[in-house]
């Protein structure tokens, strides 16, 4: 499997309206009605999966393996966040990202974090024990 290349500075936005279903009440981390925790993680993942989808060849993928959240801000039901982010570093197969949430001008957190590259076939049969 020959992995691609990528040079820090990749960038991607992605976008979210805020409903009940994205709330800490519904994900069951907290008692409030605002934007889980969560969820802004899995904000930011789907970020970091878009900075290298158009560059991601065939049977290439990215997996999760760390992640540092710092959630600064609660953001209600029907605000919609915006999760902007920027490859930072690259060490071999670990690809570090930053990723910073908004709500508007508001920083409603920050995320680190790092994916690796894998040969997806690979790790699909070693996750189902082939």
């Amino acid at each position: 499997m020959e992995l691609p290349e990528f040079a820090p500075g990749l960038t991607a936005r992605v976008e979210l309206t805020v409903t009940d279903a994205d709330t800490a009440q519904s994900l069951g981390s907290g008692d409030v009605p605002v934007l889980a925790t969560p969820r802004v993680l899995a904000l930011a993942e789907a970020a970091t999966v878009a900075a290298t989808a158009r560059q991601m060849p065939g049977g290439v993928t990215t997996v999760g393996t760390r992640a540092e959240v710092e959630h600064r801000a609660p953001t209600p039901v029907g605000r919609t966040v915006i999760a902007q982010a920027t490859l930072a570093g690259v060490e071999g197969r670990v690809l570090f990202f930053d990723v910073t949430v908004r709500d508007g001008e508001a920083v409603v957190a920050e995320v680190r974090v790092e994916r690796t590259l894998l040969d997806r076939q690979r790790f699909i049969a070693r996750a189902l024990g082939d």
